[in-house]
């Protein structure tokens, strides 16, 4: 029988839970009753201006360049620390639980909290924000990538370990060609999902479109809004096509 008693006492707890989310969130649908008020504020953003493209595609381009370095970096420099995080090729147990709780520690802290440290001390622009969500990543990349490197198949490596070769270099061309697919795969979810990121973080300087949309909206400039959001839409639909047939392509 599909229904069981348990499962009265999983829905109560749920309709508590969304009862209180409710409560806690002031979620209220009456408030759409002034629906009218956002259609007439909505009517302000047309027709776009098309004057400012030029420079909003080399904010756009901008974006872009954040994402990818901030995204590069971070896998650059965790590659290497998530063979020590990873219990089946960590150098001794105390490396190990030490790149565990830094990795833990990087990780936790969202790009929005480094990106304010960055921009305080390093000042307005591009740079703080690469810098933000390479932290960021590093801790992403860290947990993710060592977890692939402990179910890789440990066969290849006990072979190249039984003819000589050292530990280090067993581990690198024996696990390595098993995950770099899903590595890559990882990489190009983490680049979508940075492209995001430096949108939000040129709300708080970090330059690019981002940037300029919050300009535009501080300055009442509607008609410049509606074409930043038409290309973000417009870039963030094109990485996700490029990045899903990238993905397709190497898997």
């Amino acid at each position: 029988m599909w229904f069981k008693k348990s499962n009265l006492l999983t829905l109560a707890i749920l309709i508590i839970f969304v009862f209180l989310s409710m409560r806690l969130t002031e979620f209220d649908l009456s408030k759409f009753k002034d629906f009218r008020n956002m259609i007439d504020f909505l009517s302000q953003w047309f027709p776009m201006d098309f004057s400012l493209l030029p420079d909003m595609v080399q904010d756009t381009l901008e974006t872009l360049a954040m994402a990818f370095l901030g995204s590069f970096l971070s896998l650059v420099i965790a590659l290497p620390i998530s063979f020590i995080a990873a219990r089946n090729t960590s150098p001794s147990p105390f490396l190990f639980q030490s790149s565990r709780i830094v990795l833990s520690f990087v990780r936790s802290i969202p790009e929005i909290v480094f990106g304010l440290i960055l921009l305080t001390t390093l000042g307005l622009g591009p740079f703080p924000a690469v810098i933000a969500i390479m932290f960021h990543n590093v801790g992403v990349f860290g947990k993710l990538i060592s977890e692939l490197i402990e179910a890789a198949d440990p066969g290849p490596q006990e072979a190249m370990k039984a003819v000589g070769s050292k530990t280090w270099i067993a581990n690198l061309f024996s696990i390595l060609p098993q995950i770099w697919p899903n590595v890559l795969s990882q990489f190009f979810y983490r680049f979508e999902v940075a492209i995001r990121t430096s949108l939000v973080l040129g709300f708080i300087g970090g330059g690019g479109i981002g940037q300029r949309l919050f300009n535009d909206f501080k300055t009442f400039q509607y008609s410049s809004v509606s074409l930043d959001v038409l290309i973000i839409m417009i870039m963030v639909i094109i990485i996700d096509f490029l990045a899903s047939y990238v993905r397709k392509r190497i898997i």
